[in-house]
């Protein structure tokens, strides 16, 4: 025991004592070194007795706690503002950065709703079409689909163009006059032989109308309306085509929209909470509330690291007894206090974040609201 190097009083910091070196090049950290590692010694009992440890030990637990003041104020600020930072750049340090929050994971995911309806998106709608034949109802797309060289089961109908003539060509025709459109609808009953009656008077827009409604409910009642049915891949169409004519439809691809919902060259993007882009903390700009905390668990550390080394000791022989040292007291001590104060960091944070700071301000507004409505009108009399 009387070989173990122990606390001499003083220290003089140089940059290279800590092991990793993050902030041995800032000033203020130089001179809290030093400063830290005396404050240390003595609330170990320095200089009533020995501390089994050197500067450099204290050096050690002073960056350690700087790194883990660091680390629990940024993953705070990650989630607190990951929805805004995923998909920006990950080249640009964010420690002093104002970060806004965006509407940029919305936009993404509604873009998704737009492919969906049609409305646009960031999935391209293709067009394609099968010739209908006289007498045919069902038409599998799967064939036409392969033929096309799309992969099976990669195909997705979005819509079909198969629908009725619109009741109003049937009706009125705008360059042949009334007459004309009434020839039209009667040929499509196969009464084109007769004489409609036909009158050239203006009529009001509300007869038209009606006019319109009459044909496409007579269509839906009397006709076989126009329809389809999709099952799988198959096409069924109402009614049975009885001539050779196109039949359009729009469709996606469901490889496309995986792909495009997946962007594979982000590597200089925030896609997770690893590579969101923040670096050790600058020790000159942590504040005194910063700083007061890292004080108490360098503390906490170097009180973790006495008790391991007085645990290689268990009791020093004396002339005529023994002393039995406080490892275990200390090691017990160090982590108790490391988490207390982990734990109080984090609700600190915590009761810092954006939705709690709302709140806090809404309540504030509401006291200040009743507050004032006790406040005595003033009566006027002019």
């Amino acid at each position: 025991m009387a070989n173990i190097p122990i606390w001499p009083g003083s220290s003089s910091f140089f940059p290279g004592d800590t092991p990793f070196g993050f902030y041995d090049y800032d000033y203020q950290f130089q001179t809290d070194a030093d400063k830290v590692a005396k404050f240390c010694a003595q609330r170990l009992g320095y200089p009533i007795i020995n501390v089994e440890l050197q500067d450099i030990n204290f050096y050690t637990a002073f960056e350690d706690a700087v790194t883990t003041y660091g680390n629990e104020v940024y993953a705070y600020k990650i989630r607190q503002d990951y929805l805004s930072l995923e998909g920006a750049s990950n080249t640009n340090n964010l420690n002093n950065a104002l970060i806004t929050p965006n509407m940029g994971v919305i936009i993404r995911l509604s873009e998704q709703y737009g492919t969906e309806a049609g409305t646009g998106g960031n999935t391209d709608w293709h067009t394609g079409s099968i010739d209908l034949q006289p007498g045919v109802q069902d038409y599998d797309l799967a064939s036409w689909a392969s033929s096309s060289g799309i992969s099976q089961g990669d195909l997705e109908l979005k819509r079909v163009f198969y629908e009725a003539p619109p009741a109003i060509a049937r009706y009125f025709d705008p360059y042949a006059g009334t007459g004309t459109g009434m020839m039209n609808m009667m040929d499509g009953f196969g009464w084109g032989n007769y004489s409609p009656a036909i009158n050239f008077l203006l009529m009001p827009i509300s007869f038209d109308m009606q006019k319109i409604q009459g044909i496409e409910l007579n269509d839906q009642v009397r006709k076989a309306n126009y329809s389809f049915e999709l099952q799988n891949n198959n096409l069924r169409i109402f009614p049975i085509p009885n001539r050779d004519t196109k039949l359009y439809f729009q469709y996606l691809l469901k490889s496309e929209r995986l792909n495009n919902s997946i962007n594979l060259s982000g590597s200089s993007l925030i896609t997770n909470v690893s590579n969101v882009p923040y670096a050790d903390p600058t020790y000159s700009q942590i504040n005194s509330v910063g700083r007061s905390w890292i004080f108490e668990y360098t503390l906490a550390l170097a009180k973790e690291m006495l008790g391991y080394v007085r645990g290689k000791y268990t009791q020093i022989p004396v002339p005529g007894d023994s002393v039995a040292l406080n490892s275990q007291d200390l090691v017990s001590a160090g982590s108790t206090e490391k988490v207390a104060l982990v734990d109080r960091l984090r609700a600190y944070l915590d009761e810092t974040s954006r939705e709690k700071l709302m709140e806090r301000r809404a309540l504030e507004t509401d006291y200040r609201t009743k507050e004032l409505q006790q406040v005595p009108f003033p009566i006027y009399i002019g």
